[in-house]
């Protein structure tokens, strides 16, 4: 069990802006629902220590240097759910201020879903503790279909990064299959104990190699099957023959 040993730290700066430029959040100018996603990585870094609880938002608010009382209402009872979901929102938003669909689009679709993937793992990689934590929240019975839709909404916003414009049954597909890829990967990335989690990213090039596969068997396929002829109109001239 982590213990809490951490020297108090300046207020949390904001990274990732234009030019390398940074700025210490102001959190009196932002809405509640700002202000979680603000929050969110000072909660999951003090969850390694106390879980996701109240003790945990506190312990974030101050290190983050926002009001205390301001943060229980953005995080009323202090669910954790309702903290892990805010969470997940800041890794999505990093990853796409990170990653943008235009710096993608200079790489493979297999390297850039992979790269994606990736840069949540490396989010991540300092906070084991707090992570499995969190899995084993999302993993109660209570939370599981609200704990899919958050793997859902992550997968699609991968994909969109990633260019996929797909309508059709692919659109549920592709986020399937990814949704179950990252949340496979991260179960075996918080439990890795290889040099720099080698063999999780060699996992993660297993599952997405699969996917790859199996999309171009389903293309070859679905493109026999629009040579074929139509069944219906097959039947038909069987009960009903041309005379």
């Amino acid at each position: 069990m982590p213990t809490r040993n951490a020297p108090a730290r300046e207020p949390r700066k904001i990274t990732g802006l234009p030019s390398d430029m940074t700025m210490t959040p102001d959190f009196a100018d932002m809405t509640l629902d700002e202000l979680r996603v603000a929050l969110a990585p000072d909660i999951a870094a003090s969850a390694i220590f106390d879980g996701w609880n109240e003790t945990a938002l506190i312990a974030a608010a101050e290190m983050a240097g926002a009001d205390v009382d301001v943060a229980r209402l953005a995080f009323p009872g202090a669910r954790p759910m309702d903290m892990i979901e805010a969470w997940i929102a800041s890794v999505d938003q990093a990853m796409a201020a990170e990653w943008p669909a235009e710096r993608l689009a200079t790489l493979k679709i297999r390297e850039r879903i992979r790269t994606l993937v990736a840069f949540r793992l490396d989010a991540v990689a300092h906070i084991d503790e707090a992570v499995r934590r969190a899995l084993a929240v999302m993993a109660q019975p209570q939370n599981v279909r609200r704990s899919l839709k958050l793997g859902w909404r992550s997968a699609d916003i991968m994909w969109r990064l990633a260019g996929d414009t797909a309508t059709d049954y692919n659109h549920y597909t592709k986020r399937t299959l990814l949704a179950g890829i990252y949340s496979a990967t991260l179960a075996v990335f918080v439990n890795d104990d290889s040099e720099g989690k080698a063999d999780s990213y060699a996992f993660l090039d297993r599952r997405i190699d699969g996917v790859m596969k199996f999309e171009k068997v389903k293309a070859q396929f679905m493109g026999k099957d629009r040579e074929l002829p139509s069944l219906t109109r097959f039947l038909g001239r069987l009960r009903y023959p041309a005379r």
